[in-house]
């Protein structure tokens, strides 16, 4: 009798940094759920993986900006794959580009709605499905600026910081009910209108000499799943970014 995968959600896992966890979570046998507003089908390089592994998975389109879809969500995969998940990794994410001058309620409720709460509610929503011999993890992807934050995108910054602080707060609250911690992620993906030298410019910036990368923060996840014995912690993938301030 061949052992039933574990099961993973995750949010926003259909392209960019998510495709890049779920491929690496493919790859170690996790069946998945993949969750997006938009997209219905994973990105190129993420099908081709699925296929390559005859992964169990299946796309869940919700709005993850409005947190009342946390529990609809839940229950969907829970009544999809019949059961509910063993690995839940919050990556969807708004990244808007406010300073202080232009911060609003408008900004901070649509950034702490979508990296925050939905978040919380989803990993509140998991808790309680689980089986009673089942230890559910949470993987939350935070930021390396939750700890030197810079002077730009103050909205995004100030919630991914909160995100970070419940790391402590939930996985104490759950105790050995479950596992929550997070992974840190430094610039893996730049954005198109960063140019090979500004790149190389940031790369050489970094303790390590060299920007981060996907894979890296995929590792960390798929690490941060299977170890039994770690909870409340959170991994930085960022080139040691962290250790120092930038404006």
């Amino acid at each position: 009798m061949s052992k039933r995968a574990p099961l993973a959600i995750v949010t926003g896992g259909k392209r960019r940094l998510g495709a890049e966890i779920a491929a690496k979570l493919a790859k170690a046998g996790y069946a998945l759920a993949l969750v997006s507003h938009l997209d219905k089908e994973p990105e190129a390089s993420l099908l081709a993986i699925l296929d390559e592994q005859q992964s169990d998975w299946h796309s869940f389109i919700f709005d993850l900006g409005d947190p009342e879809n946390a529990g609809p969500l839940m229950a969907a995969v829970a009544s999809h794959f019949g059961r509910a998940p063993d690995l839940l990794v919050n990556s969807a994410a708004i990244f808007g580009q406010d300073d202080w001058e232009g911060m609003s309620a408008e900004t901070l409720d649509a950034h702490f709605r979508l990296n925050l709460f939905t978040p919380l509610l989803l990993t509140q929503a998991l808790v309680k499905a689980a089986e009673p011999d089942q230890q559910p993890a949470i993987v939350n992807i935070v930021d390396q600026r939750v700890v030197n934050p810079h002077r730009d995108q103050t909205s995004y910054t100030l919630s991914k910081q909160a995100l970070a602080a419940s790391v402590r707060t939930m996985a104490t609250s759950f105790g050995a009910g479950a596992r929550v911690n997070g992974v840190a992620p430094g610039l893996v993906i730049s954005t198109d209108d960063y140019t090979p030298a500004q790149e190389q410019r940031l790369a050489d910036m970094m303790p390590l000499g060299a920007l981060p990368t996907p894979s890296g923060v995929a590792d960390a996840v798929l690490y941060l799943a299977e170890a039994k014995d770690v909870t409340g912690q959170i991994i930085f993938v960022d080139g040691g970014a962290h250790l120092k301030s930038f404006d």
